[in-house]
């Protein structure tokens, strides 16, 4: 039996997936298929490596070691044929906050910033929370696909923006983006003058026949304006540990974040975020090819349902994450209705699409990181609500 097959019980943890849908549904004991964290156990190696260092029995104050760095400039090169210069990593202990401190960095109130919805709910908050001004140029939807409106974009980016957000691989819409896309995307943002800030954490998660490329990665001229966020969290479960890392090459950017960090009280990361990040990224490459297999075969079995059980319903084409992004606007029901359906009826938590701003009417996003039977009760529970 494989190990993600194993069903574990994450009730007493403090976990937010399976004991907050009161506090953000309305109603407790919903199936929780919402927020972005798998109910699987890192690799043992990650496991090993944490029980070694509680065994040692002291906390003190830590640094970044350099083995650490390494451990990531490997990774990239491995997984992504990106070099990487250690010199160029910071540390945050999650991309949000980077998010937040990039946008500080980089901008001033008043400023502003591009993003393309439907898209990962904090780009709106920390654009908004930091007196930002959002700049939209909508993704268009094309064959159950989405692509980016490069003609909107370059439209954006001729509005004075001073920094993009992309989401790479695309969240919730699972597109992987493809040289082309990211070049031209650099193109413009060269002309026009605008940073990129490159949301990149779920860039491990890529199915078979599609490859990841990070935006920086593509010439030495285009590395000079980007910001690459990426972190462990999603490949191998391991948010709760809060560390990600910032990759900046260009040493005047670096100094402006890091001077942003230093202001915050921002130094280190924490001893155990240090450790599973390291021992994930030297000796997880295994659990996650293995990971990767299981989740597509989730995804395959999700679509067959729906097409037998909800053909109303349109699973959009997913190339990378472990996110499904469910089209659900041939029910003709509001987003009310839906909500109110999916809650009452389901006992079923999914996200609402108007979470991820204009395009995400009608959609909800379903997480398949689970065991496959805990996704066909999510799905069994899905067709209840909406059949």
């Amino acid at each position: 039996m494989t190990i993600f097959n194993e069903k574990i019980d994450r009730l007493k943890t403090s976990s937010v997936k399976w004991e907050q849908t009161k506090e953000i549904f309305g109603e407790a004991n919903l199936w929780p298929m919402w927020v972005a964290d798998m109910d699987f156990k890192p690799p043992q190696a990650v496991l090993k490596a944490i029980k070694s260092r509680v065994e040692h029995g002291v906390f003190g104050y830590t640094f970044v070691p350099p083995s650490t760095a390494g451990a990531i400039v490997d990774w990239l090169l491995k997984r992504h044929q990106w070099e990487v210069n250690p010199s160029w990593l910071s540390y945050c202990s999650g991309v949000v906050q980077a998010i937040s401190a990039a946008i500080q960095s980089f901008t001033e109130e008043g400023d502003r910033v591009l993003l393309q919805s439907p898209v990962y709910t904090p780009f709106f908050e920390m654009i908004k929370k930091n007196n930002r001004i959002v700049v939209n140029s909508p993704l268009t939807l094309v064959n159950e696909k989405y692509e980016i409106d490069f003609a909107s974009f370059e439209e954006s980016l001729q509005q004075g923006c001073k920094l993009f957000l992309l989401c790479s691989p695309h969240n919730p819409g699972g597109r992987v983006w493809t040289k082309t896309e990211l070049l031209k995307i650099g193109e413009l943002c060269q002309k026009y003058n605008c940073l990129i800030l490159s949301d990149e954490i779920h860039s491990d998660i890529i199915f078979k026949d599609y490859h990841h490329i990070p935006v920086a990665s593509l010439s030495d001229v285009l590395s000079e304006r980007v910001i690459t966020l990426i972190a462990p969290s999603k490949t191998f479960n391991l948010a709760g540990l809060q560390a990600s890392a910032v990759i900046i090459k260009n040493e005047e950017l670096r100094k402006q974040f890091n001077e942003t960090l230093s202001r915050q009280g921002v130094f280190s990361l924490n001893t155990f975020g240090l450790i599973g990040m390291e021992a994930a990224y030297r000796e997880g490459e295994e659990w996650l090819e293995e990971l990767i297999d299981y989740l597509q075969e989730n995804k395959k079995f999700a679509i067959n349902f729906l097409h037998e059980h909800l053909p109303e319903i349109t699973c959009i084409k997913s190339e990378g994450t472990y996110l499904l992004w469910l089209d659900c606007r041939k029910l003709n029901v509001s987003d009310d209705e839906l909500r109110h359906l999916l809650i009452e009826k389901g006992k079923l938590a999914l996200e609402p699409g108007t979470k991820y701003g204009p395009g995400g009417e009608g959609f909800v996003r379903m997480n398949i990181a689970c065991p496959k039977e805990d996704v066909k009760e999510g799905l069994k529970r899905l067709k209840r609500a909406l059949k």
